[in-house]
């Protein structure tokens, strides 16, 4: 039995392995509970380590701290590829305003730590660790700790207490959000219900909303021309679906020849429907109804890596079958499909087109689960490679001592960003299924916090009886001063209150305080204001935890 006592009592891989497994195992039970809608979610974790450490559990500090930087490479990877789809059309139209919002608050959140630092004794490791906990965001834990590890000295050998300070800030980090949504509530008066309508009355003004249209050809120029002719002439603005003629419907196959009085039935823009009118005949938004007679419509899911990395043009469905592709559906954005438009591998499209062909379709284009639950692990291990390469190159900063780098959160978030923007580079595709990137996201998250937490825990509660509680309160400042100022202007310039409650949290990059946010009215204008600021203020809480620590040397 001297084996499982050496085991448990003497540092060493193992152990430390063990109790890792141990604090993830208890923490993520202890994320579960969950009082008056508010849970510590994965940050329990957090705190299942600090209290594991504190009775002394035997670790191995080497070992630990490659587990966690691992950790914080996966998830912020992970990260980078879920939201790299959606990271430069956040910017559109309302994200601009949603995303100068957060930005207020970042650097809100940055200059009131520093002010802390200048007017307090507390060392640059601390500060930024309050910083980190105060605003929730994990990635920025990791970036400032490598910082600090590479400055060596005095400033390295504090790093611990950065962990910390991280845990003592972030309660606080998450009831805050939620303490704000209230008091902007309460301050203006907001009745929730006007707040829905008042959003659901400008869903209909998003120009980019794709919409089923049905178009009565009246243009004189089109008749006789075929429907070759009209995808060339139109295809950035409608895509085809099918034709009604003498009461019937029919395939709006490539070589189908355009006649007075049909009736086109396709997909288009809203912005793009006056322009229609113009070119073809009326429009009218389509009411959606199940297709009958000899046509159908079904969604196929693209997993045949032979086609993936084409065009719809290269890949010639509409030319090969009587059916035509009329939407795209791409991590969680509706396209519209042209001649041009590349289809990646986890589309699904929607294809009309006759019954008795929509099954060699699904044929060509593969629809199988199962082969696209297979991982691509080498675009992963390519796209972390490229990120920690990118993370490692020196960044001159005028006025900094010392070069800031992207670091291990960095560097893998800005490749993996621009991977999942592109999906593919040649014939290498980064698409990620959203199991599989879920399951990487979670367990790095879960292997940085705990790996924090069992080299934070040793001191933890001899530090809060020692000038924590003050830690907590600077933490409190960091967190309410910048979100509740930013809530107001965004109020006083007349933003939906549902979207300043997704803004703030996403802002805060806190998804506990998302799920609050959406108790509050069951519609999407939260998750969508949360999504819209997310990418940009990942990236800059990274950037701006190096910062710090890099002026204050």
């Amino acid at each position: 039995m001297d084996f499982l006592k050496n085991l448990f009592t003497t540092p060493s891989i193992a152990s430390s392995l063990i109790y890792l497994c141990l604090a993830a195992f208890t923490g993520i039970l202890l994320g579960k509970i969950e009082i008056k809608k508010v849970k510590l979610g994965i940050a329990g974790v957090l705190f299942s380590g600090l209290l594991i450490a504190h009775f002394g559990a035997p670790i191995d500090p080497h070992t630990l701290h490659f587990v966690r930087d691992f950790g914080l490479i996966l998830f912020v990877y992970s990260i980078g590829i879920d939201m790299g789809p959606r990271f430069f059309s956040s910017f559109k139209k309302d994200g601009l305003k949603l995303n100068l919002l957060a930005t207020g608050v970042v650097t809100g959140g940055f200059l009131i730590a520093y002010l802390i630092y200048l007017f307090t004794d507390l060392s640059p490791a601390v500060v930024v660790g309050i910083l980190s906990g105060a605003v929730t965001n994990t990635p920025s834990l990791g970036a400032a700790q490598q910082i600090i590890a590479e400055q060596g000295g005095e400033l390295a050998a504090s790093s611990g207490q950065t962990g910390m300070a991280y845990a003592v800030a972030y309660p606080f980090g998450v009831l805050g959000i939620i303490i704000t949504m209230l008091l902007l509530r309460f301050l203006f008066g907001i009745k929730v219900k006007k707040e829905v309508d008042d959003y659901n009355n400008t869903l209909g003004d998003q120009t980019a909303k794709l919409e089923s249209v049905e178009i009565e050809v009246s243009n004189p120029n089109l008749f006789g021309k075929s429907i070759n002719y009209l995808h060339h002439i139109l295809d950035s603005e409608l895509a085809v679906s099918r034709i009604y003629r003498n009461k019937e419907f029919i395939v709006a196959g490539n070589e189908e020849i355009i006649q007075p009085g049909d009736i086109i039935y396709g997909v288009s823009a809203q912005n793009l429907i006056e322009s229609l009118e113009i070119k073809i005949g009326k429009v009218q938004i389509a009411a959606q109804k199940e297709i009958e007679g000899p046509l159908a419509s079904i969604n196929i899911l693209v997993t045949n890596n032979k086609i993936t990395g084409k065009t719809i043009e290269q890949i010639g469905i509409y030319r090969r079958y009587p059916a035509n592709i009329t939407r795209i559906f791409r991590s969680g954005m509706k396209l519209l499909p042209t001649q041009k438009t590349t289809l990646e591998l986890g589309d699904t499209v929607r294809v009309v087109g006759k019954k008795d062909i929509l099954n060699e379709v699904k044929k060509e284009l593969g629809d199988s689960v199962k082969e696209l639950a297979k991982p691509n692990v080498a675009s992963i291990f390519l796209g972390i490679f490229t990120g920690i390469l990118l993370g490692s190159l020196p960044i001159f900063i005028p006025g900094l001592p010392a070069p800031a780098k992207l670091g291990l959160a960095g560097g893998p978030l800005l490749v993996s960003i621009l991977l999942g923007y592109k999906g593919r580079m040649g014939k290498m595709s980064f698409y990620m299924t959203p199991g599989a990137n879920l399951f990487m996201k979670e367990v790095g998250i879960i292997l940085f916090l705990t790996c924090v937490g069992l080299l934070s825990g040793a001191q933890f509660v001899e530090t809060i009886l020692n000038g924590g509680l003050m830690w907590m309160f600077y933490g409190i400042i960091i967190t309410f001063v910048p979100i509740m100022l930013a809530a107001i202007v965004a109020r006083l310039l007349k933003t939906n209150y549902l979207k300043i409650c997704g803004a703030i949290s996403g802002a805060m990059t806190d998804p506990p305080a998302l799920e609050f946010a959406n108790s509050i009215a069951p519609v999407q204008a939260q998750s969508t204001a949360y999504a819209t600021v997310y990418p940009l203020t990942m990236f800059l809480r990274v950037l701006l935890a190096q910062i710090f620590v890099l002026t204050t040397l």
